[in-house]
């Protein structure tokens, strides 16, 4: 028990030490004169700033924008693309006629298409909402997919064996079965939707850390724009380490599941 606590705090302490060494070259390089502040402000500096507008409220009013948009763009999508893949992945005949047409779909670049959903939606949240979902689903949807489809067949024909109804059959046996997949899809798409908001955000929008990010670089406050780059990287790696904490409780049954 002992020799498996130090061993997790070793693991704990190696990462704090290698981001440590990355903010302290990050602090010396333009302290030292080595690269320009203009363009790289030291880490103190952009600290100062993401204080300054934790301070003046400015930090939580662009984050809760963002947070809903992202939130609800993804959950959309969360919503519609598992029962989708379970759908798809059971029926494989409706999976093969379909598959052609959602390959053209998510190979499409997403931002690409948000020109698109601004000539159909505007300018407003419905277009921005609308860009996160479709970023979003893909992911879901096809690790859904795979995981139904590469469930173990003689799980189901035991549970079958057993007369087990249609519903339990999902419940008890495809759901768990298909679990670590479907939630390497959460993972995989919850990154994407950040990106994707960014980008969204810099086009039409008065709220949010994409135009915080966006707004600090058009009137050249390189320390605001690095502390509202520096939020988006502390979310995506809470928002990563929630979905494995949940991978971990829904996938106990496997045995201890590396994160990432």
């Amino acid at each position: 028990m002992l020799h498996a606590y130090w061993e997790k705090s070793g693991k704990v302490l190696k990462k704090v030490i290698a981001i440590g060494i990355v903010v302290v070259i990050w602090q010396l390089l333009p302290s030292a004169g080595f690269i320009d502040s203009r363009s790289l402000p030291a880490f103190s500096e952009v600290i100062k700033s993401l204080l300054e507008l934790v301070v003046s409220g400015a930090l939580l009013t662009h984050a809760l924008a963002s947070f809903q948009r992202s939130v609800v763009g993804f959950l959309v999508a969360v919503i519609l693309a598992i029962p989708l893949g379970i759908f798809m992945g059971w029926f494989k005949r409706v999976e093969r006629i379909v598959d052609p047409l959602m390959q053209v779909c998510r190979n499409t670049a997403t931002l690409a298409l948000y020109p698109v959903f601004i000539l159909i939606f505007g300018l407003g949240e419905v277009s921005k909402i609308g860009i996160i979902f479709w970023g979003s689903i893909w992911p879901i949807l096809i690790n859904t997919i795979e995981g139904v489809k590469t469930v173990d067949p003689l799980l189901v024909k035991a549970a079958r064996s057993m007369a087990i109804s249609r519903l339990k059959l999902f419940t008890n046996v495809i759901l768990p079965a298909a679990a670590p997949s479907i939630l390497t899809g959460l993972r995989i798409s919850a990154t994407r939707s950040l990106i994707i908001l960014v980008a969204a955000e810099m086009l039409g929008a008065s709220a949010g850390l994409g135009f915080l990010i966006f707004d600090a670089q058009h009137k050249y406050e390189p320390e605001k724009m690095y502390a509202g780059i520096l939020v988006l990287i502390i979310l995506g790696m809470s928002l990563n380490y929630l979905i494995v904490k949940l991978e971990h409780y829904l996938t106990r049954w496997k045995g201890t599941v590396e994160t990432v």
